[in-house]
């Protein structure tokens, strides 16, 4: 690390700075722009700190260890969504890992949010961020990392229903409805948090594929009957998309079982 490297971490620690824009670092050093580019490019290609987008970089609050600094999803994800006021969760494989419904590590970060949208790599991790209604957004919880950050996931029941709402993006179908099977059968309370989750977030085919799964689960009456409140297409619906529109139809919840 050379003098002026070494000088911008003097600075950073100096100021408590956690993120870097284009501008900071030539008005107190007194660098012109291009000078300023080639410093901050020259960190973040050596590792030392991290670009979040073209003119925004994190920086590590002590001199990464071997001089390469990797500092995990949870503050990218906190930071990247400060910059744009945006909010996010992690959904899909990485819930569905959380939640322990399967026990495959995935290699990316898919996380729903209301500002980015598309594939990035950053800090040596991939992310999928897939850009939702602010009103998709919730049915949460925070977990705090050992770094001491916070992590926002989808609640399990959340992720349940994310399984059957995105099943294409996820290929959350059919395993998606073993596991609400499993979970209803191990939890009977968790059918009146998934249609909570469903009437909140979900759409007419969720609702409908979900509330025909909780039936057969022996939910109770009255979660069914809320579910069935929220439904308004007569349209009949495929359990398993993928699979020809054949088999015994479920009036009630205007679904054609061709699982069996």
């Amino acid at each position: 690390m050379g003098p002026m490297e070494a000088q911008f971490f003097a600075y950073c620690q100096m100021q408590e700075l956690e993120t870097v824009s284009s501008g900071d670092i030539s008005k107190a050093f007194k660098l012109t722009p291009k000078q300023e580019r080639d410093l901050l490019y020259r960190l973040a290609s050596d590792g030392w700190i991290i670009r979040l987008r073209r003119g925004l970089y994190l920086v590590s609050r002590k001199l990464p260890a071997g001089g390469i600094w990797m500092p995990g999803e949870a503050l990218i994800l906190e930071k990247l969504m400060e910059d744009c006021r945006g909010r996010y969760q992690l959904c899909g494989p990485n819930a569905f890992n959380f939640w322990g419904f399967d026990d495959q590590v995935p290699n990316r970060v898919y996380a729903y949010n209301n500002r980015l949208s598309g594939e990035r790599n950053i800090g040596g991790l991939s992310f999928t961020f897939i850009k939702v209604g602010e009103k998709r957004l919730g049915a949460t919880v925070r977990e705090k990392t050992a770094a001491g950050n916070f992590l926002v996931v989808g609640s399990k029941a959340r992720a349940l229903m994310d399984a059957v709402y995105d099943w294409k993006r996820f290929n959350g179908i059919p395993r998606g409805y073993e596991w609400i099977r499993e979970e209803v059968r191990r939890d009977r309370d968790m059918a009146i948090e998934l249609a909570r989750v469903c009437r909140e977030f979900g759409n007419q085919g969720t609702v409908r594929r979900i509330g025909f799964i909780l039936k057969n689960c022996g939910a109770e009456d009255r979660v069914l009957r809320d579910l069935r409140g929220c439904l308004r297409s007569s349209s009949l619906i495929p359990l398993l998309p993928e699979r020809p529109k054949r088999g015994r139809i479920d009036r009630e919840w205007g679904v054609i079982n061709n699982a069996v």
